[in-house]
């Protein structure tokens, strides 16, 4: 690829190194002169994945943050104008997306380009409030996709590291091996459940439905979005004629919404991570140790 075709959005850039980064500011490689940078923690995990040692990775969210709401820093701003792949997805990070347009030189991997996504429902509520697209951009909860995003990932790097164009692309294949076991564990795993509807405090987990589950969020696409008395009242009904025993709330977010509707519907609550920032303890880094997180937790609460 030219120099000027650099400029451009690598359409199947999407994977592999990004989500280690996602836990600190760089992959490790503090001098190395090869530099990516992720929006957030999902995608710094596959770039540091397919990236390896070589490349020091950013990730412009910081543990603890809401990658939806992120304002760049002076700093986060430097970084995206001194890398050389960014790894974004656009329209997710609004303020990610304004300050790329000023990236002169970086090898762009656009997730939103580089995955199929997900077309929400006719009509949905909060549609508006991640573009016009009318997709869920939460692919992240698909270890296939992820894949896919490795593959793209790996693209963009040899981009501008050809001489190591074959390491990136094996990195990328080893990456698809590890998420397809990934991908079976949940297949198997979810496969003979007492109960297939599952209560989240916002919907980011829609791309589980094809493991046979079904979500209903209190919130909509927003974690911030405030659940109408209509839709809670939905929600008890559900939980009461279904048999539901449990209520999804999440790391990032505050778990009112769900403690008080586990409340009231007379069930408990539980944690069911939507993996857009890293936490803290041995796995919070480790996109695939919390995925079997969230397996275990629907196990229990789905009698599986």
């Amino acid at each position: 690829m030219s120099s000027s075709a650099s400029r451009s959005r690598v359409l199947p850039l999407v994977a592999a190194s990004l989500l280690l980064a996602g836990c600190g500011a760089s992959s490790g490689a503090s001098d190395s002169d090869k530099q990516a940078v992720a929006g957030f923690f999902p995608l710094a995990w596959v770039t540091q994945e397919v990236a390896g040692d070589g490349w020091e990775v950013t990730n412009l969210t910081q543990p603890g943050g809401e990658p939806h709401d992120l304002g760049l820093s002076i700093a986060a701003t430097a970084d995206l104008d001194e890398a050389d792949v960014i790894v974004f997805e656009h329209e997710f990070q609004p303020a990610v997306d304004d300050a790329i347009e000023n990236v002169s030189d970086a090898t762009l991997v656009d997730a939103a380009e580089a995955v199929e996504l997900r077309s929400l429902e006719e009509g949905h509520e909060d549609e508006e409030e991640h573009g016009d697209s009318g997709t869920d951009p939460h692919f992240w909860q698909d270890p296939l996709l992820m894949a896919d995003l490795g593959d793209a990932v790996a693209e963009g790097l040899a981009d501008v590291d050809g001489e190591n164009a074959a390491t990136y692309r094996a990195n990328a294949d080893e990456l698809r091996g590890e998420l397809e076991q990934l991908d079976a564990d949940f297949t198997e795993g979810l496969a003979d459940c007492e109960r297939d509807t599952v209560v989240v405090s916002h919907e980011a987990f829609g791309y589980l439905e094809r493991y046979g589950l079904r979500f209903e969020g209190i919130a909509g696409l927003s974690p911030d979005a405030e659940p109408t008395p209509a839709v809670l009242g939905e929600l008890e009904d559900l939980i009461a004629a279904e048999g539901i025993t449990t209520v999804f709330s999440e790391r990032l977010a505050s778990p009112a919404m769900a403690e008080s509707l586990a409340g009231d519907a007379g069930v408990e609550t539980a944690v069911l991570d939507p993996i857009e920032g890293p936490g803290e303890g041995d796995d919070a880094s480790d996109y695939v140790a919390l995925m079997q997180q969230n397996l275990a937790a629907l196990q229990r609460a789905n009698g599986c």
